[in-house]
């Protein structure tokens, strides 16, 4: 039986390829992903590893009060303490760290570095007067006020030498500095395509700390000391506010946090590849099936010879797993191909990866060799088992076991019974795995219904196939001939596309919801932030304020507090602008009342508190000290605007750094370019500082959604791909099992262009047929999905994508042509006397 298998699979070459390349598709992406993010896990953490190398202890800030005392940050640590560690036995030398953001415009006025990894530190100059953690390439430390020293990686990218003045932005307003060196560093953020700037230590403490502060001390061993034993010596000077830990700890946490980092993106990359390969099922079941089919005289005889069902059975599963382990390897060899490629995209779209060796993991290994053949084998099991079952004088007899009527009247109760539960959970869902578990069981559903919802809706296509004559009616019979098999191809259309339809209503609905939420509470023209989201310095403010076309202006301020025992961000705004530049609206009370100890409230808070109009909130503030604040109004917050608001001059005494998230402004001109451009060159055209009106806010949020939706329809691409491979597959079955008839037809008069026309007429049908269930489907689950945004977003309204919609229901038809290509040419070149005579 294992020879007989072998030489099946040998036999059926170009039939079984289909089965190959579905499998090997969804193995690609399984491997692939593992690759990826092993490779870049691995560049990642060796690369931070690189930045601890001379660290052996970090002393850090650190709160382990718990709900007593200050609710703000731990400070920063004392010049005092440095010199202590100093002194420590087993210590060869200390460093203090302070480091920030810093924005780098390059010659054109343009942020440099990614962003978020564009950040600033200080040289701290030890033995020799160098900071052995930054080797100078050319020039000379900063060593006073207005003097940088730029990573040379930033400073090849921009252009920038020695003796240049560049552009810094820390907080806002901008800072000329002048270059006096360029350096050399392991540190990840650079590797990753940041920028790092370095200050001397008393500017990059007056920017980052307070004069005579750091944020962190780090601390060498001396020879013979291990890190250990320095930092239990360490651990003895320390104040209640600050922790030491060894080098190799910080190394390891890095390395989880970056792990634990990936592992999102691997797992989401994998939800698609598991998508993709449950599509293939569909299509290696189909595959055996029609291999089985054509074999049927041929099992019947082995059955007849004295070969037993397990024996029948047996011989499908090795064809399978030999198919399997083929598909698997080649998977394997395209995913390490594709684990490659997406490193190098990332490079070349401007997301720069650290250098590192291509990491394949045994897990890529293992999962591509079981996923490959465990799936294979499990769907060519039914159509093995089927193919045993059928008796030998039936099978010798060409009479082929059809579905009865009692399997179908079950099939179809099973599917009803799936589908009702479903739409049951998706309608009564509350939270996100009850919505998914009744996606998933209305898919299951509506699969297994598939056969009986094909004769209804392909019988609606009978008047426009009606127009192509014989042609059209000879489609539409074959197109419902083989329930089953036209099931399994629509659906594998289906999943896709209602996938794909669920996301681009979820993302058109929120991108509306946020567009509607910044024009409902926002009455401001404009609202200025830092491009990294970091605070804000109060200059931006006044200086905005004192400009003859700003009519109103308010920061947006937190501050760390404890109210009640939790804790809470209060939300600094000046009371006596804040009605000019928003509109929300109060359930009770008013900003009117907003001064002194008085403070606003958004209704969720609120409500989850018991607070009420006059309720007293015994507050700590972020400098330790207690106080009493009153509620004097309570407004219906939303993503945009919400928490506890009180006027920045009850908030500032109690600060230890004021500093803002946003500044709100509103002009005389209202929105214009003119208006703008009048903010940005009051800014000094910091590139570092975004000024958006509520078009650009909306934009933004939007260009994320809708990056993020292309992503995902990328992805999903895969299994539009593969369910194009099973159209062309039960194409070719169909061909196959009626060449009799089309070698009939040709004899009758039927030309070759009416056989290609018939065979491409059925691929359109059963693909429009699967678009319209994967479309509604879509629509439905997108809905619902829309109803559990709605309870956290109360602006969100369903919005369906006519547009989109449409296009992805022509991309359902352009499948159907693409497919029926090589089928329908087989087709037409079948030799008729040839085709007569076949059994």
């Amino acid at each position: 039986m294992f020879r007989t298998a072998l030489r099946n699979v040998l036999a059926h070459k170009a039939r079984l390829l289909m089965t190959v390349l579905a499998v090997m598709l969804g193995v690609a992406f399984v491997s692939g992903t593992l690759v990826f993010t092993s490779t870049i896990s691995d560049a990642y953490q060796k690369s931070s590893q690189k930045g601890f190398t001379g660290v052996d202890v970090a002393i850090q800030p650190h709160r382990e009060d718990g709900d007593k005392g200050k609710p703000g940050a731990a400070p920063d640590l004392g010049q005092g303490l440095l010199d202590r560690a100093a002194k420590v036995p087993g210590a060869a030398s200390v460093t203090g760290s302070v480091n920030g953001f810093a924005a780098i415009s390059d010659k054109k006025g343009k942020l440099l570095g990614e962003g978020f990894a564009s950040s600033g530190a200080n040289y701290y100059p030890g033995t020799g007067g160098k900071d052995p953690r930054y080797p100078m390439k050319s020039g000379r430390a900063p060593q006073a006020k207005g003097e940088i020293a730029l990573d040379a990686t930033t400073a090849d990218r921009a252009g920038y030498k020695v003796g240049d003045t560049v552009r810094v932005s820390v907080n806002g307003p901008v800072l000329p500095q002048k270059v006096t060196g360029i350096f050399t560093t392991d540190d990840g953020n650079v590797a990753a395509g940041g920028s790092l700037a370095l200050f001397d230590t008393p500017t990059a403490q007056k920017l980052y700390a307070k004069p005579g502060r750091f944020s962190e001390i780090d601390v060498k061993a001396a020879p013979g000391t291990s890190q250990t034993a320095l930092k239990t010596e360490l651990d003895k000077i320390l104040p209640r506010d600050a922790e030491a830990t060894t080098g190799k700890k910080l190394a390891d946490d890095q390395a989880k946090i970056i792990a634990t980092g990936m592992n999102g993106m691997k797992d989401g990359l994998l939800i698609f590849a598991g998508i993709s390969l449950f599509v293939g099922i569909f299509i290696i079941a189909n595959t055996f099936t029609m291999l089985v089919s054509q074999r049927t005289k041929e099992l019947a005889l082995m059955r007849a010879v004295g070969a037993s069902r397990r024996q029948v059975t047996r011989s499908v599963l090795i064809e399978a797993f030999v198919v399997g382990a083929v598909a698997a390897v080649a998977g394997l060899v395209a995913g390490i191909g594709i684990g490659s490629g997406l490193r190098a995209l990332m490079n070349g779209t401007g997301a720069t990866v650290p250098d590192g060796p291509l990491v394949i993991p045994p897990s890529a290994i293992i999962s591509s060799l079981v996923v490959g053949i465990v799936v294979t084998m499990l769907a060519a099991w039914l159509p093995g088992r089927r193919a045993a079952k059928i008796p030998p004088v039936a099978a010798m007899n060409s009479v082929h076991a059809v579905a009865t009527t009692r399997s179908l009247v079950v099939r179809n109760s099973i599917g009803a019974v799936l589908a009702a539960a479903g739409v049951a959970l998706v309608l009564v869902s509350k939270t996100q795995s009850i919505l998914g578990m009744g996606a998933a069981l209305l898919l299951v559903g509506v699969f297994v219904l598939t056969p009986l919802l094909s004769r209804p809706l392909i019988a609606a296509a009978a008047p426009v196939l009606r127009v192509f004559g014989i042609s059209g009616k000879l489609a539409r019979q074959n197109a419902v001939r083989n329930p089953r098999r036209t099931a399994a191809t629509a659906s594998a259309l289906m999943i896709g596309l209602t996938l794909i339809t669920g996301l681009t209503v979820i993302a058109g609905s929120v991108s509306k919801a946020i567009d509607k939420m910044a024009t409902e509470a926002i009455k401001a023209d404009y609202i200025v932030s830092m491009a990294s989201r970091t605070p804000l310095s109060p200059d931006v403010e006044k200086k905005l304020s004192a400009l003859d076309g700003v009519t109103a202006s308010s920061p947006l301020r937190q501050s760390p507090s404890r109210i009640d025992g939790d804790f809470q961000q209060l939300v600094g705004v000046n009371s006596k602008t804040i009605t000019d530049l928003t509109k929300l609206d109060f359930t009770k009370g008013s900003f009117a009342g907003l001064s002194g100890n008085k403070v606003v409230v958004d209704d969720k808070t609120a409500r989850s508190y018991g607070w009420k109009l006059g309720s007293t909130l015994d507050t700590t503030f972020e400098d330790g000290k207690r106080g009493k604040l009153t509620v004097s109004g309570v407004y219906v917050g939303n993503d945009l605007m919400r928490g506890i608001m009180v006027d920045t001059r009850t908030l500032a005494p109690h600060q230890s750094e004021i500093t803002d998230q946003q500044v709100m402004v509103k002009t005389k001109a209202g929105v214009s370019e003119a208006s703008k451009e009048s903010l940005h060159k009051a800014l000094g055209d910091n590139p570092a500082i975004l000024v958006q009106d509520k078009k650009d806010i909306s934009e933004s949020i939007a260009g994320a959604i809708n990056l993020m939706l292309n992503m995902l329809y990328g992805l999903l691409a895969m299994a539009v791909i593969v369910a194009v491979l099973g159209v062309v597959n039960t194409l070719a079955m169909s061909v196959f099992e009626r060449s009799q008839e089309i070698g009939m037809l040709r004899a009758i008069g039927l030309d070759r262009k009416g056989i290609k026309r018939m065979v491409r007429l059925e691929s359109l049908v059963i693909s429009l047929f699967g678009g319209v269930l994967g479309i509604g489907l879509g629509v439905f689950l997108g809905w619902a999905a829309g109803e559990l945004i709605r309870n956290a977003m109360a602006t969100y309204e369903l919005v369906l994508p006519w547009g989109r919609m449409g296009i992805f229901l022509l991309l359902a038809a352009a499948v159907g042509v693409l497919a029926a290509l090589w089928p329908a040419r087989r087709a037409a070149r079948l030799n008729m006397l040839s085709a007569i005579k076949a059994e």
